[in-house]
């Protein structure tokens, strides 16, 4: 009797224990991915343990379901190829939609870091559809945002606007904080691709605060580093530096090897544009070790361009060369033709398959409201007779009509809408394209040509000096004109230019200039009554910057002075701007006038703008005064 009680103890304890165990598999789930975004390595250790017990339990579903989370966490860790196969295994396992939904969408997420966008459109399609049909806003949101992000690096920046507003407002709706800020985040990142710096650095700030309200390390590091990008196409370098130091440390931190990569790229160019080679090699070799790591396109295309500009820079034209030659063929095979046409298709596709369910429910819709109007009709002949059925209906043929009319009126309207933003997109796309043609094509082949020169004159020893003056001459005349044309793209990609922004570039070339001439002193000062909130085309701004900058160089080459001062104030409702030396000035009633002076004046004639210039013995002024006020931001 006692041994057979123990017995049926026993059973009752294993019974409990076998229900228990599907809720502690669960528990251990759900507390992994609370906790993976901050303590991926712990959430491993917990992910293994539940899928042990799982297997233990030969229980298919949580197996499925543990190996998905083990395939997201090891994602981020940027184990990728690892990451896809528990993604697949998890997906071709589990008889739960949810799961499989979550699954593909995580090889979307594997499969857009690799470079495989086919592949990844194809997989958050399929998650897509089954999020719509279970009315799961959340996870909709989530999917349209990476949508987005496909079409973002596919340079289809119109259709990538689209899916993140989608997601934007599906987040918005339920309250969503990290996908409120994701979405912000990527829409800056496309208003940065469009030379919309200002607008891209307001939303980027904006994800931060979020990210940073919600304590998420990699969130964080995200924010921070498009924050530095922003800055640094401000023109801002340090605080460009900054940030980007910051982002490395953060995404080190949680083991992102893709984000650290990121970082270290972004420092090299910034170090690039400052020309302090000597700090640069660290940061590339750890940019191209952390992108093979990751195995993420982008990183692995950005080190390669990034290696080769720097040895260019070092006027090592071979190295420069192979690893451009590397960059282009490894960029191809990202972004062939064949797969472009491909993902067109997809979408084709996939749009018309979603607008034919539209279709068939508006008509299903509109059979309902049909038999809805019948009844009605017939209750209205059997009561107040022919003659009031008759005015109701034509009172309704009325309404209809009027109704038609007004929505012919708002189609056309749109579609003149659609059409004027199309023009617009257009030309932004070819000044973008020209300016980057600009900067790879012509920025390319004078760096070529001072490298060039430079070996010619260290190649043979036997050179005249005469020669050699002469070669030195096109040499400098080469990087001033490098120096120019990027002052030209840096206009052409901008719509309109704040005052902040052409502070930021003056500065840029004082800079410069204060490194030309080590016996000069050099002062940049702007009052407080200049309200930086006015804007002004990209020409205007151009203008400015040449007078100013041939200015200063008339300053250098022919005043003698050993103090510039370049001032900037405002005078009622115009700017000034002063540019004064106090060099051995000129006689202006005898002195040849030349192409700088008449090229000033003829500039500040361009912008509605007075150029006048006061000189003497003790030096040199010379005063731009604009004739009318900035257009206001």
């Amino acid at each position: 009797m006692i041994r057979f009680l123990f017995c049926f103890v026993g059973l009752i304890l294993i019974g409990a224990n076998l229900f228990a165990q599907p809720k502690k598999i669960d528990s251990l789930n759900d507390y992994a991915i609370s906790i993976y975004k901050q303590s991926p390595q712990e959430a491993v250790k917990i992910l293994n343990q539940a899928l042990r017990l799982a297997q233990d339990g030969m229980d298919i579903p949580e197996i499925a379901k543990t190996k998905n989370n083990l395939g997201i966490v090891q994602r981020d860790l940027g184990a990728l190829e690892l990451a896809m196969s528990l993604s697949k295994e998890a997906f071709e396992a589990s008889p739960d939609s949810l799961v499989r939904a979550s699954a593909q969408n995580n090889l979307g997420v594997i499969n857009r870091k690799l470079g495989n966008y086919e592949d990844a459109l194809e997989n958050y399609i399929y998650a897509d559809r089954i999020y719509e049909k279970m009315g799961l806003e959340k996870e909709q949101a989530t999917v349209n945002n990476n949508i987005g992000m496909v079409y973002s690096m596919l340079q289809m920046n119109e259709k990538a606007v689209e899916y993140h507003e989608k997601a934007l407002i599906f987040f918005k709706k339920i309250a969503d904080k990290k996908g409120i800020s994701e979405a912000k985040n990527n829409l800056a990142i496309i208003h940065a691709s469009e030379g919309r710096f200002e607008e891209a650095l307001l939303y980027f700030k904006q994800s931060f605060a979020i990210e940073k309200s919600l304590d998420d390390k990699k969130g964080m590091a995200e924010s921070v580093n498009n924050i530095g990008g922003a800055y640094y196409y401000l023109g801002r370098i340090d605080s460009a530096v900054h940030y980007f130091k910051k982002s490395a440390m953060i995404e080190k931190s949680i083991g992102n090897f893709s984000g650290v990569s990121a970082s270290y790229n972004n420092i090299v160019q910034v170090l690039l544009d400052k020309n302090e080679l000597n700090e640069i090699e660290v940061y590339l070799d750890s940019a191209y070790q952390f992108a093979g790591q990751s195995q993420t396109a982008e990183d692995i295309e950005m080190s390669l361009l990034n290696y080769s500009d720097y040895y260019a820079a070092k006027k090592e034209i071979g190295p420069s060369f192979e690893y451009y030659k590397k960059y282009v063929a490894f960029k191809d095979s990202v972004l062939s033709k064949s797969n472009m046409e491909t993902l067109q298709e997809m979408e084709v596709k996939y749009d018309t398959e979603k607008k034919q369910n539209e279709i068939l429910q508006q008509r299903a819709q509109l059979a309902e409201k049909e038999m809805e109007v019948r009844r009605k009709n017939t209750f209205i002949f059997g009561s107040l007779g022919l003659a009031l059925v008759l005015g109701l209906l034509g009172y309704l043929l009325y309404n209809q009509q009027k109704l038609k009319n007004h929505q012919l009126q708002k189609e056309s309207e749109l579609k003149t809408a659609l059409a004027k933003i199309e023009t617009q997109n257009k030309l932004q796309e070819q000044r973008l394209r020209i300016s980057r043609d600009l900067h790879d094509n012509i920025g390319a082949q004078l760096t070529f040509i001072i490298s060039s020169i430079d070996n010619l004159k260290f190649g043979f020893t036997d050179i005249g000096e005469k020669l050699g003056n002469k070669l030195s001459a096109i040499s400098i005349f080469t990087s001033q004109t490098i120096y120019e044309l990027r002052d030209t793209i840096w206009a052409m990609n901008k719509e309109r230019i704040t005052f902040e922004d052409l502070q930021g570039r003056i500065a840029n070339f004082i800079e410069q200039a204060k490194n030309a001439s080590e016996n000069t002193e050099f002062s940049f000062n702007i009052e407080e009554s200049v309200d930086e909130t006015h804007v002004f085309s990209s020409v205007e701004g151009m203008n400015i910057y040449r007078i100013i900058q041939e200015a200063v160089n008339n300053s250098l080459k022919y005043a003698l002075a050993d103090e510039i001062e370049v001032n900037i104030s405002k005078e009622g409702e115009q700017y000034q701007i002063e540019i004064a030396d106090n060099g051995k000035g000129f006689n202006l009633e005898t002195i040849d006038m030349g192409n700088g002076l008449n090229n000033m004046k003829k500039r500040a004639r361009e912008i509605d703008g007075t150029l006048e210039v006061q000189t003497s013995k003790n030096g040199t002024s010379i005063f731009l005064r604009l004739a009318k006020p900035f257009r206001e931001g």
